[in-house]
């Protein structure tokens, strides 16, 4: 497997759903970013969870795009978009 390969990205049916009510802007910001980060999940503004072995999430302006990598397979999972509160990280 050639180390530049692409990751697999796999995204939930619910985060297109929430995206939908999201401002146009937003929305093409974190589209944007799902489009790209097959290229390198390990680049912008992300964290690991703590405490979490797999996830991770990448802020994109007041919100937040949770994904899980799975590092051997080469793929994201992305399981939720949210909007950044005092509860998110």
């Amino acid at each position: 497997m050639s180390s530049n390969k692409n990751w697999d990205i796999k995204v939930d049916a619910a985060v297109y759903k929430v995206l939908k009510k999201f401002p146009r802007g937003d929305r093409d910001a974190i589209i944007a970013v799902l489009e790209t980060i097959p290229r390198n999940p390990f680049v912008g503004d992300i964290e690991k969870i703590k405490g979490e072995e797999y996830s991770w999430r990448r802020r994109v302006g007041s919100y937040r795009i949770f994904y899980d990598l799975y590092i051997d397979a080469r793929v994201i999972h992305v399981t939720e978009v949210r909007r950044r509160t005092s509860r998110t990280y």
